[in-house]
């Protein structure tokens, strides 16, 4: 096989065969290029696989090794003499060996060199042969390829893939480089693939084959593949892959990451796909993302180098002492007097006094070498070493739940954690459980509490969290002051009692969750079970028994209740609104598919105006219908009710139910007319599981689920719903608009099988989705109530939120033909656009995400994790100063503050909500003016509120009445603004004063950029603690990073310096392990420094002596 790529520029177009100059000239581009050409090999003549050698492109063969036979001693010294002790003893050794100046054998000065060179070069062996058999398993395991001359697939090793090969692979096996997927043996074009080598998440995630293959009526043959791709040059972002692929006849589709199957992933539930090796080798996302072991300098090491510079020149004075008291002891006997017993030298004459002294001076450098202790270092790493051995020893770092402990990843910056000073926390998944449970919501105005759900949750209670308060009964939540002031400051002295949050689960059935978790993501039985509202659940089976009155009598959907096509549409937003993936009860990793045939979705335009072309139903109506022909007949070989449109208005069609469907959802314990209780101790047999990238996606699931509204099944292009007295209803997804933090919403765009409309369901934050809701006029009636709720609807998501719930709203909109034609236009010109992509596919989300209409809104509830409010309590009292960084609402964040007891009831509370960088500047000035005059009589070293500046002041001891009284509350918005150069320094004079910060709404990068202000401005020592992807970046700037294997996969361990499985156990790695291991490690390089100084200083005062 040979490489058919090439790097460029341009149009794409099917690679010239012979052109040899063309090629060199599109190789030179190549490192100017952001694109890379990717083309079959087959394509390429016979004379081309002889060349394969030398082709631009890596191959797929994987070395990790740092050396050869041959360059292991050069290389290997070379970088031991990059460290410059090394330097430094080896020339105290070479200079032993000039006979003038020798002080000891000289065989014996180079012996404890050479024994520490050899050491770490066995060490350093030892690891790349240890690298080199990986390699050489990897790269001999097999795969197959497409074979132009056997034409078919046959077996070679995985390091002789190239790109522009064809791979196939079979179900569970491993990906042997990023290859874009194809075909498919699954009649949807769907591939399910597990990625826990890369980002360690367990659930499955779907890829799907590109557009156009997906048409194909025979099986894929690689020999027919004439297309062209042009995609982007070898990255490391694993969320991302832009590129397109250009067809013989000029068309051509987008690429994104769905398409691309990584290297290193593991395909499952998919009997076999093929594609196209797009990364190969070296340059694959799983190499790229593969930087290896983190090295950190701790800062004991780079003191004890500050220190070992200052010996260096206290050995430098000693010895020029000593030479110049030589050469004035020589001097002062003059040319006949010799010195007793000074040694001529071999032609009988005594050295002149200069010449002595320069001697002397080399010599007694010798002497006193061991003023700079040579086995320091060695002795350092052997303890560090023993230390990470006692830390990983310890039982109370172990997590008997999760089956989890303590991971250090930096061996050598232990005593770190002894000097940390701040600490910046995530919350979700950090301080609480991040197992969402679904506690209340709010549907066309009307709050649903959900009692019998509350007194559930309490049946999940230890023990010892008698001090929670019970759930409120009633319709609404309690009262509770907010603390919340837009474009003012407020100093508020918060008395009031607060809900505290307390882990819940007794240990066996946290341990049943967690073999159960094994399988299947976000699935205890406390998320599961739901129970649901008796007034809410009876509205939707009225719902559901008109719905199949109208489909009997073909009456128009609008015939039903706002409140009640309210309610349907709220419940229906909940279930195909997300990611989630169906399995399985039996086969946790076995798909579950509809066995119907499947609509291929929209791709262009000419396609959309031929599906939503005017077409004669069967059902006797002699008016047109917006459905095309092909998906009327789809929908009643499904069996599935349609409502079809007549103008304005939607008909009922009755459709006879598919027999053999029905009897498979019954197997499945899904039956039509089957009731579904909630409040279940455990998983039934039958009952199929969700696999859901984030736990609030499972928590809404199965709340919908607890409603008879069940997801069945989830293809690539459609999504199968279970409702009371309807059976069935197949959604076609037309277009998935993926949740992102900027946005802070998701959508999907489907087709409704009542009403054959094309409908929006969104799904975010409320302080984002309430903004985009369609404008009401005062003047209307329907307007007029429509603003009504709205109002409600606010009014309980502030209250949820003070109540410590998750927030979310939904929404929903309608689309005309003309509307969505317009905008398919654009959006799928932004897929297929390579330059600026994300940016396009941005702009185009928030043309379709406007005019929306307000659904409900929901409560979920995350508790806190056992021992969060002790841990936290400690570590402030030792005089760490803690910030927590969410991305929460504020009310929801502040009340998640006080259960956890980062702020105080008896402290005053600073809260910033501004509204443009001028007010933000007004309320920082003002923040710090009210600050001074406060506490003016315990800051007489500090300056003015006026002229305050930051990070040139010691921060305050833990004793401080300053730092003891007050809370800083800050919100997204007004923290992008406090960020900024002119006003960051105002900032963090302000956030240092206070014992505790609190910013929500905040981004990953606001987070990064917090901790990047005070390690850099304050000089001080900061930790990370997070335990999602949002707080990579977090962590990679701090200090030390902790992160924590929780829900959200393991890329905050992966990126992490240690790692914990629970917030509790920050105290004891903290305050116990750090304090040792520093305390230690310090006294140690003390007493090294100590007894050679002693040792020299005795030699030195005895020359002087004698």
């Amino acid at each position: 096989m040979s490489q058919g790529t090439v790097g460029g520029e341009g149009s794409p177009q099917v690679l010239p065969e012979g052109k040899e100059r063309q090629r060199k000239r599109r190789r030179r581009k190549k490192k100017e290029s952001k694109t890379r050409l990717v083309c079959s090999n087959l394509l390429l003549p016979e004379v081309e696989a002889e060349k394969s050698k030398r082709t631009v492109l890596a191959g797929n063969r994987l070395k990790t090794t740092k050396y050869t036979v041959l360059s292991f001693l050069p290389k290997n010294l070379f970088e031991q003499f990059h460290r410059l002790a090394n330097v430094y003893f080896v020339f105290i050794a070479l200079l032993n060996f000039v006979p003038a100046v020798n002080a000891f054998q000289p065989e014996l000065a180079l012996a404890p060199v050479l024994f520490i060179l050899a050491v770490t070069a066995i060490k350093d062996l030892w690891e790349d042969y240890s690298r080199y058999r990986s390699d050489k398993e990897i790269n001999h395991m097999e795969c197959l390829v497409y074979s132009r001359n056997e034409k078919k697939y046959i077996s070679r090793y995985w390091k002789e893939v190239k790109v522009g090969d064809f791979v196939q692979l079979r179900c569970n096996e491993i990906i042997p480089a990023d290859i874009l997927l194809l075909s498919s043996s699954d009649p949807d074009g769907l591939c399910h693939i597990e990625t826990a080598n890369l980002d360690g998440e367990t659930n499955l995630k779907q890829r799907q084959v590109v557009r156009r293959f997906l048409e194909l009526d025979s099986e894929f043959d690689p020999l027919k593949f004439t297309s062209v791709i042009e995609c982007e040059n070898p990255n490391n972002d694993l969320s991302r892959f832009r590129g397109y692929i250009v067809h013989k006849s000029g068309k051509r589709d987008g690429l994104f990451k769905d398409n691309l199957l990584l290297r290193g992933c593991t395909i499952r539930n998919t009997e076999e796909v093929a594609g196209i090796v797009i990364y190969a080798g070296h340059e694959t996302k799983a190499f790229l993302n593969n930087n290896g072991p983190r090295y950190k300098r701790s800062k004991l090491e780079r003191q004890m180098n500050a220190d070992v510079l200052w010996c260096v020149l206290i050995l430098l004075i000693m010895c020029l002492f000593s030479a110049i008291g030589h050469g004035l002891w020589v001097w002062q006997y003059g040319e006949k007097k010799k010195p007793i017993f000074d040694v001529p030298g071999p032609d009988g004459k005594y050295l002149s006094p200069v010449l002595a002294s320069v001697y002397l001076f080399l010599t007694v450098i010798i002497v006193f070498q061991v003023m700079i202790p040579i086995s320091l270092y060695v002795s350092i790493e052997i303890v560090k070493i023993c230390q990470v051995y006692f830390i990983h020893q310890d039982k109370d770092l172990y997590d008997e739940e999760t089956d989890s402990q303590l991971q250090c990843r930096a061996l050598n910056i232990t005593e770190d954690l002894g000097q940390v000073q701040f600490i910046f926390s995530d919350k979700t998944g950090t301080l609480t459980e991040n197992k969402m449970v679904f506690r209340r919501c709010t549907v066309s105005g009307i709050e649903y509490s959900h009692d019998d759900n509350a007194k559930r949750l309490a049946m999940y209670q230890e023990p010892d969290s008698e001090e929670e308060e019970a759930a409120p009964k009633g319709g609404t939540l309690p009262r509770r002051d907010s603390v919340c002031s837009h474009q003012s400051i407020k100093v508020i002295h918060r008395s009031q009692s607060t809900k505290t949050h307390r882990r819940t689960g007794s240990r066996a059935e946290a341990k049943r969750a967690s073999i159960l978790s094994k399988h299947t993501a976000f699935s205890s039985p406390m998320e599961k079970d739901i129970t649901p509202d008796p007034r809410l659940l009876e509205k939707v089976n009225e719902c559901a028994k008109h719905l199949e009155v109208m489909r009997g009598h073909e009456q128009p959907l609008s015939h039903l209740s706002p409140e009640l096509c309210d309610i349907f549409d709220f419940f229906i937003a909940l279930t195909i609104c997300n990611t989630v993936v169906v399995t399985a009860p039996n086969q946790p990793r076995q798909k579950v598919r509809d066995r119907f045939e499947l609509k291929s979705p929209v791709k262009t335009i000419e396609d959309f105006i031929r599906r939503f072309t005017p077409s004669r139903l069967t059902s006797g109506s002699n008016s047109s219908s917006s459905s095309s022909l092909a998906t009327s007949k789809s929908m009643h070989r499904l069996g599935l009710s349609v409502l079809s449109s007549t103008s304005t208005d939607s008909t009922l069609l009755k459709l006879e139910e598919k027999l053999a469907y029905s009897a498979q959802m019954n197997n499945n314990g899904y039956s039509s007319q089957q009731g579904r209780t909630a409040g279940r101790s455990g998983p039934e047999e039958g009952e199929l599981r969700y696999e859901a990238e984030s736990p609030d996606e499972a928590a809404l699931v199965y709340a919908a689920r607890a409603y008879n509204c069940a997801l069945v099944g989830r293809l690539a292009d459609q999504v199968s719903v279970e409702l009371p007295h309807l059976g069935t209803l197949s959604f076609e997804v037309l277009h998935t608009l993926g949740f992102d933090s900027v946005r802070k919403r998701m959508s999907v765009v489907v087709r409704h099988p009542l009403t054959d409309e094309i409908n929006v369901y969104t799904k975010g934050a409320d302080s984002v989705v309430m903004d985009l809701l369609l404008p009401c006029s005062s003047d209307d009636p329907r307007g007029k109530h429509q603003k009504k709720i709205q109002s409600k609807t606010q009014n309980y998501l502030n209250l949820y939120a003070v109540d410590g719930l998750r927030t979310l709203c939904i929404a929903k909109r309608v689309l005309s033909k003309e509307e969505y034609a317009s905008w398919l236009k654009s959006h799928l010109e932004a897929e297929s656009s390579l330059e600026n992509r994300e940016e396009l596919l941005f702009q185009s989300a928030l043309r379709i995400e406007k005019n929306l209409h307000l659904l409900g809104a929901t409560g979920i509830e995350d508790r806190l994790q056992e021992g969060v409010p002790e841990t936290i309590a400690n570590l402030r009292r030792a005089g760490l100063q803690i910030w927590v960084l969410t991305g929460d609402k504020q009310e929801t964040a502040v009340n998640i503050a006080y259960a956890c007891k980062l702020l105080e009831h008896d402290e005053e509370i600073i809260t910033l909500n501004a509204e443009s960088p001028e007010t933000c500047a007004v309320l920082l000035e003002q923040c710090l003016q009210c600050v001074e005059s406060k506490f003016s009589n315990n800051t007489t070293d500090e300056a003015t509120g006026n002229n305050m500046t930051v990070g040139f002041s010691p921060l305050y001891p833990p004793s401080s009445p300053m730092l003891s009284s007050l809370g800083l509350v800050i919100d997204g918005r007004t923290l992008a603004y406090a960020l900024e150069p002119t006003l960051e320094d105002k900032f963090l004079a302000l956030a240092k004063r206070c014992r505790s910060v609190l910013c929500c709404r905040s981004t990953p990068l606001q987070k990064s950029m917090v901790v990047k202000l005070v390690r850099d401005k304050l000089k001080a020592m900061t930790l990370a603690i997070g335990d999602g992807a949002n707080d990579v970046s977090m962590i990679q700037v701090a200090d030390v990073g902790v992160g924590i294997s929780g829900q959200e996969g393991m890329q905050a361990v992966m990126a992490s310096d240690f790692a914990i499985p629970r917030f509790r156990h920050l105290e004891k790695l903290l305050l116990v392990h750090g304090h040792w291991c520093y305390s230690r490690l310090a006294n140690m390089v003390l007493y090294f420094f100590y007894k050679n100084a002693v040792s020299v200083c005795l030699g030195s005062l005895y020359a002087t002596t004698c």
